[in-house]
């Protein structure tokens, strides 16, 4: 079983390019977390959003990793971060191509 993690958050910028450049060392960071499979950064200049969505092996890590993250985002003075912690259901996630290991 895996567990998804969903971030999300109010943002301003800067995004795409620009983004990239400027969250570099924080994706490397997080690269190394323990448990991380994979995440995929999100963001929306539109709706200014920005968050990021993860797949941990394991509840704990993904339990961790929420707090640490949340206190990070706190510590860059944003407000109203949303997670949510899903478990997978493995077997339908496969029959629709997730996904789902290394």
């Amino acid at each position: 079983m895996n567990f998804l993690v969903q971030v999300d958050f109010p943002y301003y910028g800067p995004f795409e390019e620009e983004m990239s450049s400027a969250m570099q060392g924080l994706a490397e960071d997080i690269a190394n977390e323990s448990g991380l499979v994979w995440k995929i950064w999100t963001e929306s200049k539109e709706q200014n959003i920005a968050g990021g969505i993860y797949l941990f092996d394991n509840e704990a890590d993904a339990k961790r990793y929420v707090l640490k993250h949340e206190a990070r985002l706190t510590s860059f003075g944003i407000k109203n971060i949303r997670s949510i912690i899903f478990k997978t259901n493995d077997s339908l996630s496969q029959i629709d191509r997730a996904p789902l290991n290394r």
